[in-house]
């Protein structure tokens, strides 16, 4: 009996949540305008500030690490 019941629940929750998919708002209709300028800001200008943070935070992370791991509890 439980199997049976278990077949059911997939069954209508499978039907049920296919419905969804059908119900969805229609598409707005295409915009043929430009899309808008990206902003002008520049992606890579202080990239070496960046990694030499990254690198300097990589070390401060494993010399905590290594100084909890020595310390007997």
């Amino acid at each position: 009996m439980k199997i049976i019941a278990n077949k059911f629940f997939m069954t209508a929750l499978f039907f049920l949540g296919s419905i969804v998919l059908f119900a969805g708002p229609t598409p707005p209709p295409p915009n043929f305008k430009r899309p808008p300028p990206p902003p002008g800001l520049p992606i890579d200008d202080s990239i070496l500030i960046l990694v030499a943070i990254a690198i300097l935070f990589g070390i401060y992370i494993i010399y905590n690490h290594n100084i909890k791991t020595k310390t007997p509890s």
